[in-house]
Formats: structure tokens, sequence, C-alpha cells
């Protein structure tokens, strides 16, 4: 009996009357977590009694790229029989560790410092999470995120990224997705092109990974009671350059409807004035890098002595060949030895087909998908690039390793008195931070400076010219226990607990999280939360909670709180 009722419920999806057992009598209807997608069922977790919503986790959107789909565009995964099971979050995709990684056990905790720079993670990642508030709603509205990481690194199982909290506080429908990371997210090598798929000859797989996350957004989300009609494509860091990069694409067009880049950009160097730090590379920079790449896989392997050799040894070969070749190597073998040739750095490549060469001045020309924008940046994007300040000529702004950091944070009691101070952390030449010119504050500033904020005003007035719905916030809020407000204060990255609205184990949670705080801190993420929810629904972020008008970039608000209450104004 017990076998035949679960066939019912696994063929009865969740709508029309009860089912009827074997002798007629009226049998429960199927869990509000069991969903149909167009691949086959899924079955999430129903955490009503908690969060107040349903979740779905590791959800696949295409086939893993591995073996011959390697470096190749993502390809819709086969259909499933039966009931797939989604209470776990996928792999994250495979990377070289660092301490916004997965570690060894896919979400946040202390293996992070011992799997620094060594591959964690999996080629066989592309899933996708979807939570929705508990009920039985529909045509609500689709926040779907992109996490950041440098393009080099990243996951959506990272607590912070946990959608519940934001699917309840916004009424909505929130997507997290997975993309390829890394030479094996973006490569530029000739071998691997064919000449007769324009979107794998891009190189660009994490962009088409993302498209093909949207498409299963597109396809699918009206059983998980959104609406595919007002898709908000939001992202953060890399996340808000592959956010912005998909604005320009038209492979992307009518995939979503609002967009919320979060410090990030998609100028060339040609776009800013000299001497800035553009976040956006040609593909000329990708294709040296993707030759040095197959040089030194080809001289580990002894096919080569040098780079001479190495040139000589592929005009031997097939452009079959030499792609069989590279997809030969482990994922491990290739990560490893980006890191020690010293050959990371990773992004969108500017083709002409996935993205354009020059995603500004087609912006400039009105060639793209026009939706209303949210932006956003913290003010003080470059705290967090403090190792970065040997591009000012001077040492890096943090003297301790990456573990060791990672440490300190983990093992910080934030409601404890700490004999920790800045100049534990901190270089000396940077010391006192308040130095005027040399101080720690001071070069930071400067770091942001020619760093995230050229690339931003391109953008945003690049835009404003073609639309007036451009919003753009700064988040000033600085409230962390000493001696972590002068290490990272407003830094890059910090709005994004107060956006998703969780404050537990995470990266950066034991260093922004004290009991002295919490009131403030709650009720600025409240109305952060409330911003992002008038815009999803409306494309506009004006609301109550602001207490003030919101006006469309140049003019932005100031998001801050002290210990006790938020502290919002317009500039």
């Amino acid at each position: 009996m017990g076998v035949c009722l679960a066939l019912l419920l696994g063929a009865c999806g969740t709508s029309g009357d009860a089912p009827e057992d074997a002798v007629g009598n009226s049998a429960s209807p199927p869990p509000p977590v069991l969903q149909t997608t167009q691949y086959g069922k899924v079955q999430g977790i129903d955490d009503s009694a908690n969060t107040g919503t349903y979740s779905w986790k590791g959800v696949p959107f295409a086939k893993p790229p591995v073996g011959a789909l390697r470096w190749k565009a993502p390809v819709e995964p086969d259909p499933w029989s039966g009931t797939l099971a989604t209470q776990k979050f996928g792999n994250a995709c495979i990377q070289n560790g660092r301490i916004y990684g997965p570690g060894s056990n896919n979400t946040y905790d202390g293996t992070i410092a011992a799997t620094l720079n060594t591959p964690v993670g999996s080629e066989d990642c592309l899933t996708l999470n979807v939570w929705r508030p508990a009920g039985n709603a529909t045509n609500l509205p689709v926040i779907f995120f992109v996490y950041g990481g440098s393009n080099i690194s990243g996951y959506s199982a990272d607590p912070v990224y946990d959608g519940a909290a934001l699917a309840k506080g916004a009424n909505a429908v929130v997507v997290t997705t997975n993309y390829r990371l890394g030479v094996l997210g973006f490569l530029n090598v000739p071998q691997l092109k064919t000449g007769t798929d324009s979107a794998t000859d891009s190189g660009n797989f994490a962009l088409l990974d993302i498209v093909q996350a949207l498409k299963f957004v597109k396809n699918n989300i009206g059983s998980f009671g959104g609406d595919p009609g007002n898709v908000t494509l939001m992202g953060q860091s890399a996340g808000a350059i592959n956010t912005w990069a998909l604005l320009t694409s038209p492979l992307a067009t009518g995939l979503f409807h609002k967009a919320v880049p979060l410090s990030g950009g998609i100028s060339l160097a040609t776009d800013l004035p000299p001497g800035m730090i553009p976040l956006l590379n040609p593909a000329s920079k990708y294709l040296t890098q993707g030759g040095a790449l197959l040089d030194s896989l080809l001289i580990a392997d002894g096919l080569a002595t040098d780079t001479t050799s190495a040139q000589t040894y592929i005009a031997t070969q097939t452009n079959e060949q030499i792609a069989a070749y590279l997809r030969s190597k482990s994922a491990g073998v290739i990560l490893t030895t980006v890191l020690s040739d010293g050959l990371t750095g990773s992004g969108p490549i500017p083709d002409g087909f996935v993205i354009p060469v020059d995603p500004i001045a087609a912006i400039a020309a009105g060639n793209y998908n026009k939706v209303p924008v949210l932006a956003g940046n913290t003010a003080d994007e470059g705290k967090l690039f403090a190792p970065y300040l040997t591009l000012l000529g001077g040492p890096p702004g943090i003297k301790i390793s990456d573990a060791v950091r990672f440490d300190l944070m983990a093992g910080f009691n934030p409601d404890a008195v700490s004999t920790l101070t800045a100049g534990d952390i901190l270089d000396p030449a940077y010391l006192p931070v308040t130095a005027p010119s040399t101080g720690y504050n001071a070069k930071t500033a400067l770091l942001t400076s020619v760093f995230t904020s050229p690339s931003r005003d391109n953008a945003l007035n690049t835009l404003i010219t073609q639309q007036p719905n451009v919003w753009h916030y700064q988040f000033n809020w600085a409230q962390e226990p000493a001696p972590w407000q002068d290490v990272y204060g407003a830094a890059h990255v910090f709005d994004l607990p107060f956006l998703f609205g969780n404050f537990g184990p995470s990266l950066f949670s034991n260093v922004i999280s004290s009991t002295a705080n919490k009131p403030g801190r709650l009720a600025l993420s409240s109305a952060m939360m409330a911003s992002l929810a008038a815009f999803v629904r409306t494309g506009d972020p004006n609301n109550a909670s602001l207490g003030t008008a919101w006006q469309p970039w140049p003019h932005q608000i100031i998001f801050d709180a002290t210990l006790t209450q938020a502290n919002i104004s317009s500039q």
C-alpha cells in the first residue's frame, strides 16, 4: 500500500484534486516541495516552521562540463526518471582555494584555511538553488544572484548567499547559481575553437553557464511560484562584472528584466582615464594567458623544454590533437599550473559574440538590454583589496597570511574584550591608519579611487545617457568591533549580509555581528532588503523605510547606521 501511495504522489504534481488510495479514500496531497521541472520532478525542503520558506538545492541546469564537454557551451541536462532529491547544495566549481572559497566540505568551515592555494570543488558543478516563501503564492518576482570571487573562486553554498531570509523578507523567489571559474570558465585558446559554434569559440563558458541557468529559470520558475517575466539579475564583485557583461549580451536578451550590479563594472582601460585599473581586459590578454598555459603544460609533460620548442611542438599537431591534449589534463593539474606559473586572472572575454568588444561603447550606442538598473558600492571598497596596495608602490596592506587571517576571524568573539589591534594585522608602513597620505585609510581610499570607482562612474554615466531608471547606493556602515572596523570598515562585500539578511556563520560574520551593533545593523538590513524588494517589483527602489527620496544617478542613497538605528540619507 505504501509503495502504491508513493507512486500516486510522485505522479500527481501539486495541483488538482487530492488523489485517492486503492480503496477510494482521499489521500494526502503531495508536499509543496515536490515540484516538476522540464527535466523531471524535484523534492526540496519544507522549512516553513523555521524560516518560513521552501527550498530546492543542487538542481541541475546543465550536464556536467567534463570530458568532451569541458570548454564547451553548457548542454541541457538529460531528463531524469522518478524524483530527484534536491535538498543539498551541489558541488562548488573547481577552483584554487581562497578564503572566499568552499574548503573541503563545500561550506564555511575550518578546512578553508587548510586548503588555500590547492584545488577544491569539482568540475561537476552546474547546479542552482531556489528559495521561496512558504504558501501557495504565484507570480512572485525572481531575484537571480551571481556570486563574486574575482571569477576565480566562489560558490553558491556560501552561507552568506542563503536565500531564505531574502525570499521571506522580499516576498520573492531567490535563485543562486554555480558557474565555471578561472581558466575552466574563461579560456582563449585558438586550438579549442572549431569555427562551428560561436558561443563555445568565445571562451566565455562562465557567462554561458549563467545564461543557461537563466534559461532554466525562464522555463521552470513558474513551478516554484516565480514570475518568468520579472527576473532581476543581481551579482556582486565578479558577479557584478558578469551582470554588466550580460547587460550587453544579445544571448541574454529577454532572460532578465532588471539588473542589480554591486561593486563591479565593465570598462576597458581605453574607456578610463590613464592610470586607472580596468575591470575588463581585451581578448588579447586572455589569448596570451591561454597560450602560456598550453606552453607550461607541454613543458611539464616533457613535450617541450621551453616556449620556443613548445611552439614548435604545437605546429606539428592539429587543433583537434591539442584540444584533446588539454581535455586529457586533470582540472587539478591545470589549476596548479595556473597558480605556480602566475597565470591567474579571469573574466569576461570581449569576443564580439557573447559580449561586445567594447561593452561601454555598446551601451553608449544603445545596443544593450535596456532594463532598470540598481547599482551599489561600499565606501571602503579598497580595504578588502589591501594585499594589492603593492599596485601603488608600497608593501601589501595585510602582513599576516590568509590562513592566519581566516583563523583570527573565525575564532574572534565580537562580544568579548579583545587585545587584538590593527597593528597585529596591518603592515606598519600604513600605521597609524588615520595618518594623512600614508595611513591605511588614505592608501586604501586611493586604491578605491583608481580601481572600483572609475569603472562604476564610467558605466553609470554612460547608462544614464540611455535611460532614466538608474539608481545607486553607497554603503557606509562600519560598526565592527575593534580592530576590524579599521581593517575592513565599509569594505567590498560587506553590504551582502545586509541585503541577504544573513549574519550567521560565514567568512566575515564574526567581525560584523556584535550584540552592541545588532539593533542598528538589523534596522539597516531591513531597509536595504525593503529597497531591493521595491526595485524587483517596480523597477524603482523607493520605499517608506528610507525616510527620504531616492533620486536617480548621479544622486545616490547612503546606507549607514549607528549602533542602535538606521541612518539613511540622500546625496
